[in-house]
């Protein structure tokens, strides 16, 4: 008989439920808790374990049940909630929200990817450091413009201080990256595009590491760049796209802004698009879906960038 377990992760403990049978567990999260929770899961053998992401704090966990073999997925927690709202489960309790997520596991099945590697994450670690250090030297340089006399000297002394932090943080994101075989060639790859730089580069890799794991159109809804369909009847609505990664298609956006300038296949294709008489964000996207899907097939097949327009 299939078992499917649901997991929620607090800061300080772990709740479990497993169907059928409704077996239930409260441990804490930590050395000990964690070894329970394996060694409870490996006498199981379940289908599928599901968990949420709740920002990176079911990683120790997960890595310990995938390195036993275990399966396990990694969910948006809308998905799950989305999921209680539909079957009527309104209450929200730690052990309401894992049997939730057992019954997700049971009814939807979602897919069990490869999680990140301690170096991957850590890559991933850093260059979300990187945008909060540039998210704060934003404010600072606002801030500077209205800044009285008092205020100047400190705001100025801050935006250097984060200077100086952020050139550090790309020295140590560039060496990581050149230190990996696997790395240094995929981003010598990627930055073989024109109009992709080393940030793209780096989110790419630290972000979304299924880049050249997936086809096309799996790698786009995994992103967050595939035309949602939004009919009923005979109502043919426009068609939008959401969800996906915010921090990838910021910097996807930004490349393929560059890309529409200097890259010939994207800046025909532009061309074709807006003759067509496509609106401007339309043209974007679109550019931004083919950007993706061409550094995808770039990673899968290890090839070089080719322009098939000059």
């Amino acid at each position: 008989m299939d078992k499917f377990v649901g997991i929620d992760i607090a800061k300080d403990s772990l709740d479990l439920c497993i169907e059928p049978g409704e077996e239930v567990l409260h441990l804490a999260y930590d050395d000990q808790g964690i070894a329970q929770v394996v060694k409870r899961l490996a006498q199981v053998a379940p289908t599928l374990i599901v968990m949420e992401a709740t920002g990176g704090l079911e990683m120790r966990l997960a890595s310990e049940l995938a390195a036993k073999g275990l399966p396990v997925a990694v969910i948006n927690p809308r998905q799950a909630r989305d999921f209680a709202k539909a079957t009527g489960q309104l209450a929200k309790t730690d052990l309401v929200d894992a049997a939730v997520l057992a019954a997700f596991a049971r009814a939807i099945r979602p897919a069990v990817r490869p999680l990140k590697g301690a170096d991957t994450r850590d890559l991933d670690d850093l260059v979300t450091r990187r945008r909060q250090l540039i998210d704060m030297r934003v404010q600072e340089t606002l801030r500077l413009g209205t800044a009285s006399k008092v205020q100047r000297k400190s705001v100025t002394a801050h935006i250097a201080w984060l200077d100086k932090r952020i050139g550090e943080l790309d020295d140590d994101l560039t060496k990581r990256l050149r230190a990996s075989e696997a790395w240094r060639t995929k981003d010598d790859l990627l930055q073989g595009i024109p109009g992709v730089g080393a940030v793209t580069t780096l989110t790419m890799l630290a972000k979304c590491p299924e880049l050249g794991d997936l086809n096309r159109r799996e790698i786009a809804a995994l992103v967050g760049v595939a035309p949602r369909a939004n009919d009923s009847g005979k109502h043919r609505g426009k068609r939008f796209v959401w969800g996906g990664r915010a921090d990838v298609r910021a910097v996807l956006y930004m490349a393929t802004i560059s890309a529409i300038r200097c890259n010939s296949d994207i800046k025909a294709f532009a061309a074709r698009l807006e003759q067509a008489g496509k609106p401007a964000k339309v043209v974007i996207v679109a550019c931004m879906r083919k950007l993706l899907t061409i550094m995808n097939a770039m990673i899968k097949t290890n090839t070089q960038w080719h322009p098939k327009t000059t």
